[in-house]
This record gives C-alpha cells, sequence and structure tokens, in this order.
C-alpha cells in the first residue's frame, strides 16, 4: 500500500467535525488527525459514553491521560479520514507527546523505581530517628 502525500490527505475544518457528535456520526480529533470512530463505538473498552463525550470536537488529551496501548493506537489508525485543517490546528490543543514508555528509556526506570526507594529509605531513617530520641 503506497503511502499518502500530504497533497493527498483530506482536511477536516473544526466545523465539520463538530457536525458529527452523534451516535450516528462520531468523529474526534487526536494529535490534529480526524478520526471516524462511528463504527467502533459499541466496540471501544470504555464504553460507546466515553466516546460519545468526545465527539465532534478534541479528544488528545484524554486519549493521552488513559495512556492508550500500543495496540489501541495502532487500532486508532484504522479509522483515520483525514487531519485537521492548517488554519483549525491553533484553535486545538497543543498535541501531548505520546506518553508510551519503552525499555530504552531510563527516564521511566528513574522515576518508577530510584526516587521512590530513595524517599522510603529517607521516611524509614526519619522514623527511626524519631524512634531513637522518645
Amino acid at each position: 500500500m503506497a503511502e499518502q502525500s500530504d497533497k493527498d490527505v483530506r482536511h477536516y475544518t473544526l466545523g465539520e467535525n463538530q457536525k458529527h457528535k452523534d451516535s450516528k456520526s462520531t468523529w474526534v480529533i487526536l494529535h490534529h488527525k480526524v478520526y471516524d470512530l462511528t463504527k467502533f463505538l459499541e466496540e471501544h473498552p470504555g464504553g460507546e459514553e466515553v466516546l460519545s463525550e468526545q465527539a465532534g470536537g478534541g479528544a488528545t488529551e484524554n486519549f493521552e491521560d488513559l495512556r492508550h496501548s500500543t495496540d489501541a493506537r495502532e487500532l486508532s489508525k484504522t479509522f483515520s479520514i483525514g487531519e485537521l485543517h492548517p488554519d483549525d490546528q491553533s484553535q486545538t490543543a497543543k498535541p501531548l507527546e505520546t506518553l508510551i514508555t519503552t525499555k530504552e528509556s531510563n527516564s521511566s526506570w528513574w522515576t518508577k523505581w530510584v526516587i521512590p526507594a530513595i524517599s522510603a529509605r529517607a521516611v524509614a531513617l526519619m522514623h527511626r530517628l524519631n524512634m531513637a530520641e522518645d
């Protein structure tokens, strides 16, 4: 399958997207891409209501807050119908960086294990010192 060039990408305005916010036609914007999720409503693991609340608008922040899996991100590509028109991109929140961590990411290991371990040691030491004073 050949990749589309930027000229071949269909662009949608915010106004067009906002017309698709019911169960008959459900569109959302993720990272400035437009997705038609109408056929996915009943299959969504979080329930149809979650997508309905985001319909017709931007859903990037909520999508990233839930830290969707790599599989969910791949599946979402199958529902992509185009991109938000460049003139409207500044009117939506700047796309957040993807929050997926990899095995190669040292910051993930650091923040998830080292900092909590040091904090726990500090609390234990303070507790011991407090108990020794009594």
